[in-house]
């Protein structure tokens, strides 16, 4: 499986303007794996995008690099 934890991070700090506060978080058990994206509160509202679009296509990206592992992946933001 790729490294979703860089590959949201990495995402996410070409979207914000504070990347040192971009943090990810993984939870784990047999069938799901939990991704929590931690921004600045300034920052959320570019992460999310209008009407949540962007927040949308990062959760496709991220399903997308983890095809083939047999898991689903959620994405939180917070």
């Amino acid at each position: 499986m790729a490294d979703l934890e860089k590959t949201l991070a990495d995402v996410a700090k070409a979207l914000v303007d504070s990347p040192d506060e971009v943090f990810v978080t993984r939870e784990e058990d047999d069938r799901t794996v939990t991704l929590t994206l931690t921004v600045a509160p300034d920052d959320m509202g570019m992460v999310i995008g209008k009407h949540g679009k962007i927040a949308k296509a990062i959760r496709s990206v991220i399903k997308a690099a983890s095809a083939g592992s047999g898991k689903r992946v959620n994405v939180e933001i917070r």
